[in-house]
């Protein structure tokens, strides 16, 4: 899709620019535990702001469900804030009314300002469009930065847009153009990795990839609903045999579209979910009644290797196995691994995000190795399923 950046930004010294940030961070009390989102906006708000501009951010934090939950207040994470953008940053009570003009009002160029949590009116999640308006009035300029809210059809997302003239942010823009790489028009072969515990919550997306995508691995759990549908024994395992018909369905469908399905030929069994359980590894034809399948075994590892290898673009989304819980985090390292050993080497664009995924990255130490790695979860799902994002269409 075609957007603007702030690169097609005219001058903006003296300008009120709304900038729509994901910082719905961690806390530990009244600290922010993880800076990344923090960070990941710093292009956008240090570049606005050495400009000229007024920099006014909106956000979301929690879900207060249209009611003032003091505990959910966006006033804590100013430190942080100011911490990573070495600048001093204001806060408004308010994300509209009274409150937000007085505050915007007192603003010199280049100054920064938080407004309260945006959910704190129910009009927010609803769109409705006087509160988009309202919002707008705040403003001369919209820029989009938060591309893991761009999922929701909210009034600071899409009614904003309406009525501004909308950009989109450094991490907007690099996520979008990433995106486009690894699923819009990629390098071929395409291989796709997906994991995670129920087919359930990702039949959109196997649906979409196996029409899109040359290789698709299956792991987690959702490997397990395949192999019974298969016939397999899956003794313990999680498991949802209810849609063993759909698995069947989605095997049909790749084979018609060339998509070529790698599924675990062994597997690491244990009786009990926990740390270093005794395990052994089997084909997928020798689970007993009481084995539990936590990960993929080392022959299914080197197949998922060696379509990495052939591959020019990987998008990954979701573990191949219980990776929080060692031993059964091999797979996923070691497929980790070997991925970004491609792209390190210039044989690979890799893109990688959603759910668990960034947390099995880092596990396996290469969450900086890959092309780029997305922090945003439904949306970035919601993308690979091929769905149209409301916050990215309101920029075209």
């Amino acid at each position: 899709m075609q957007f603007k950046t702030i690169d097609d930004l005219p001058d903006v010294i003296g300008k009120r620019i709304l900038v729509r940030v994901d910082i719905n961070v961690p806390m530990d009390g009244p600290r922010v535990t993880d800076l990344t989102r923090i960070q990941r906006i710093k292009p956008t708000i240090t570049e606005l702001s050495d400009r000229g501009a007024k920099v006014i951010l909106l956000a979301h934090f929690g879900r207060p469900k249209g009611q003032v939950v003091p505990h959910m207040s966006l006033r804590p994470v100013v430190p942080a804030l100011a911490e990573v953008f070495e600048k001093p940053v204001e806060f408004a009570e308010d994300c509209c009314g009274s409150l937000a003009i007085d505050a915007i009002a007192s603003l010199d160029n280049g100054d920064l300002l938080l407004l309260e949590n945006t959910r704190f009116h129910p009009c927010e999640e609803k769109n409705n469009p006087p509160f988009g308006k309202e919002l707008a009035d705040l403003g001369d300029i919209y820029v989009n930065d938060a591309f893991s809210a761009a999922h929701r059809a909210h009034a600071s997302t899409v009614g904003i847009a309406e009525h501004l003239p909308a950009y989109a942010g450094r991490t907007m823009q690099a996520e979008l153009e990433a995106l486009q790489t690894g699923l819009g028009a990629p390098v071929h072969p395409v291989i796709a990795i997906v994991g995670g515990a129920k087919i359930s919550t990702k039949l959109d997306l196997l649906g979409n990839l196996v029409s899109r995508v040359d290789y698709l691995v299956i792991g987690g759990g959702m490997a397990n609903t395949f192999l019974a549908a298969q016939g397999k024994a899956v003794g313990k395992s999680l498991c949802e045999h209810d849609l063993a018909e759909t698995a069947r369905a989605i095997l049909q469908q790749a084979a018609k579209s060339d998509c070529e399905i790698i599924l675990p030929s062994d597997v690491v069994v244990a009786e009990a979910f926990q740390a270093n359980a005794p395990s052994q590894v089997m084909g997928v034809d020798e689970v007993t009644d009481d084995g539990m399948i936590l990960d993929a075994g080392p022959d299914t590892v080197v197949t998922i290797c060696g379509r990495i290898a052939e591959a020019k673009t990987l998008v990954w989304n979701g573990p191949l196995g219980a990776f929080e819980i060692p031993p059964f985090d091999i797979a996923t390292v070691q497929a980790a691994q070997a991925a970004a050993l491609q792209t390190r080497q210039g044989q690979l664009i890799s893109v990688a995000g959603g759910g668990d995924t960034v947390a099995a990255l880092n596990h396996a130490g290469v969450v900086n190795d890959f092309t780029y790695v997305s922090t945003a979860g439904g949306a970035f799902l919601e993308w690979m399923e091929g769905k149209e994002l409301p916050g990215v269409a309101a920029l075209a």
